[in-house]
């Protein structure tokens, strides 16, 4: 059986109920709503937020700020700010916009709201261009240079928002070789990424894990899970 195939539209109601499942448990899992919405254009985020409120009867914005504790302004502006969606890409924001964020790493927190303006209007495009600029001028990714930083909230979503931003791929490939590689095996992790990627990009997730750990995604599950979910997730595997 071939892999679902891939479509350009996003369902809204599935990204809603992805979203209420990343807030059930002890803890709202940050990760997994950055990478839901930081994906998105503007109109499939309000489409989004549309849709929770359809299927639960309640407002995502008060949601996230009822579960996120901390700096969940990152959060809301991921669902509420205006993404320019173009190609171009400006030299001079670059620059100086990866000073920004050297400053908000180097001071633990820095100017907040202008970082979370940076990562919630730029297009994608000219957000790689700063964080190449960020690399260039200090010998490491900020990726990286966040790792020392994680001790507070919000440099903990900033992290995974900048890694899903520069890559996303690679962010669920890790996810995946996390949830099979944990003791018990992760199957909220496991399944999260399996079903909402399942007719998006899946494929290439698969292809990216056999690249970076020798094994089929497929192999894994099989071994690690059982019963009608292993027949569930294989069969959304294309095996």
């Amino acid at each position: 059986m071939a892999t679902l195939v891939v479509h350009n539209q996003t369902s809204s109601a599935q990204d809603a109920e992805a979203l209420q499942q990343a807030f059930k448990g002890w803890g709202a899992d940050d990760k997994a709503i950055i990478a839901i919405l930081g994906h998105r254009n503007v109109h499939q985020r309000q489409e989004i937020r549309k849709a929770y409120e359809e299927i639960y009867q309640e407002d995502l914005i008060k949601r996230l700020e009822s579960e996120i504790s901390g700096d969940f302004e990152l959060l809301v502006g991921l669902v509420t700010s205006y993404r320019y969606e173009g190609d171009e890409i400006n030299v001079k924001f670059s620059q100086t916009e990866a000073n920004v964020l050297h400053e908000s790493v180097k001071e633990k927190k820095g100017n907040s709201e202008e970082v979370i303006r940076i990562l919630t209007t730029r297009s994608k495009t000219q957000l790689v261009a700063t964080f190449n600029r960020y690399r260039d001028e200090h010998g490491i990714s900020i990726s990286k240079k966040l790792l020392d930083q994680t001790s507070d909230d919000f440099h903990k979503v900033l992290h995974t928002a900048i890694r899903c931003i520069n890559d996303h791929k690679k962010y669920y490939e890790k996810v995946l070789r996390n949830a099979v590689k944990k003791f018990g095996t992760d199957e909220d992790g496991l399944s999260r990424v399996i079903v909402t990627r399942a007719e998006k990009d899946l494929k290439d997730i698969k292809e990216l894990y056999y690249k970076r750990n020798s094994v089929h995604l497929e192999d894994e599950v099989s071994k690690e899970t059982s019963g009608d979910y292993k027949k569930f997730l294989l069969t959304l595997l294309g095996k």
